[in-house]
């Protein structure tokens, strides 16, 4: 059976990849990067939050050339990241760059990138398996 365009062949994962969240913070902390945001996503953390949507891109989003992305706490932390808890405070609300990871096609490329993955998620790699269509639906959701 022909593999849907825009899949990779990629055998090492055929038999699907293994991903829980530990809910440590890891992701949401650490080094600079973006979190990548549209307008629904922007709305429906304000709302979660109990703001408008200016307030709320005001205090928590910055602009990257006509892109938006979630601020960073000076220590390189997602401002949406609880201090103390380590948690997430619009987790169920999260932008889809969070919801898809680590099933990012920089994760997805090789299996030397898939163990990086590995080392600085403690999920990655444990619990749930995930099969390799549902691994496709969600690396096509962003490119990262």
């Amino acid at each position: 059976m022909a593999q849907p365009t825009g899949v990779d062949d990629q055998q090492w994962r055929r038999d699907g990849l293994r991903f829980t969240c530990t809910a440590c913070g890891d992701c949401c902390a650490g080094d600079p990067g973006y979190v990548w945001l549209n307008k629904a996503e922007i709305a429906a953390m304000a709302e979660l939050r109990g703001q408008t949507v200016d307030r709320f891109e005001a205090e928590n989003v910055i602009e990257v050339g006509v892109r938006k992305s979630l601020a960073e706490r000076a220590d390189g932390d997602c401002v949406m990241l609880d201090a103390e808890t380590r948690r997430c405070t619009v987790y169920s609300a999260r932008p889809r760059q969070c919801r898809t990871w680590p099933f990012w096609d920089s994760n997805l490329k090789s299996p030397e990138a898939w163990a990086e993955a590995c080392q600085a998620c403690p999920g990655s790699g444990q619990g749930r398996l995930y099969a390799p269509e549902e691994i496709e639906d969600l690396r096509r959701v962003i490119r990262i």
